[in-house]
């Protein structure tokens, strides 16, 4: 697609009717530049998983396999088993990549013979649940964090990016998913008061759209570093 054609879908007037995260919600997501200052000198306390899960890691818009490696160091130090999405940067949804990490599941779980776990941050939260209804007897739950599943969805910050890198409008995806549903699968939101890109109603869902919602208190990059996230998620698949 041309690059005036994306930019003007960038460029795209504002008609959400619900509000997004404020521009000091939005600045506090620099908290990222303090975290490689911060991680030489954190210990965190990893207990065993007290039953190991097969855990699929699916990142966020424009991010990859890399930006969520720490997130999946801990979650591996409890005894759980990490694997990537198979792709690299996640730059929005197309039948292509939808149809690839249909494979990629499938692939995961004939390997180890059981139900994967989907773990998805925030685009990646959208692509977990797509797979989830797809493909529902292969996945044991899908956990979002920090993900849009429920409101307007130019109601955020990322918005024009994502209509700039993916091409397409984000509210008229190029392919057919069930984005307005609960997968028949155990559905479970994160979300965080503090999100600066995705307002904590939208991230939380409702009850129609979801098993459970837990609140984590961290900004939205946050969510693949913060110890308060990182908790949560090994809480989560340690639950029954």
């Amino acid at each position: 697609m041309g690059v005036m054609r994306r930019l003007k879908l960038a460029f795209q007037p504002y008609t959400a009717s619900e509000p997004k995260p404020s521009l000091q919600r939005l600045l506090g997501e620099l908290d990222l530049l303090a975290e490689p200052l911060r991680r030489p000198f954190r210990k965190l306390e990893i207990a065993p998983a007290d039953t190991p899960k097969v855990v699929m890691l699916l990142p966020g818009f424009i991010a990859s396999p890399l930006q969520m490696r720490y997130l999946a160091r801990q979650i591996e130090a409890a005894g759980h088993t990490v694997k990537k999405w198979g792709m690299g940067a996640n730059l929005g949804a197309s039948p292509h990549r939808l149809s690839t990490l249909e494979n990629r599941l499938a692939a995961v779980h004939d390997r180890y013979g059981q139900k994967v776990v989907l773990l998805g941050w925030s685009l990646g939260g959208i692509f977990a649940r797509e797979l989830a209804h797809r493909r529902p007897e292969m996945v044991e739950r899908a956990i979002t964090m920090g993900s849009p599943i429920a409101g307007d969805k130019r109601a955020n910050n990322a918005w024009r990016a994502y209509q700039l890198v993916a091409g397409h409008a984000i509210d008229r995806l190029p392919v057919d998913v069930n984005l307005d549903k609960k997968p028949p699968v155990e559905t479970i939101a994160m979300w965080s008061p503090i999100d600066g890109v995705i307002p904590p109603h939208s991230a939380k869902g409702t009850d129609a759209l979801r098993d459970r919602q837990i609140e984590v208190d961290c900004t939205h990059i946050g969510f693949s570093y913060d110890p308060k996230a990182i908790y949560a998620v090994l809480r989560e698949l340690d639950r029954k």
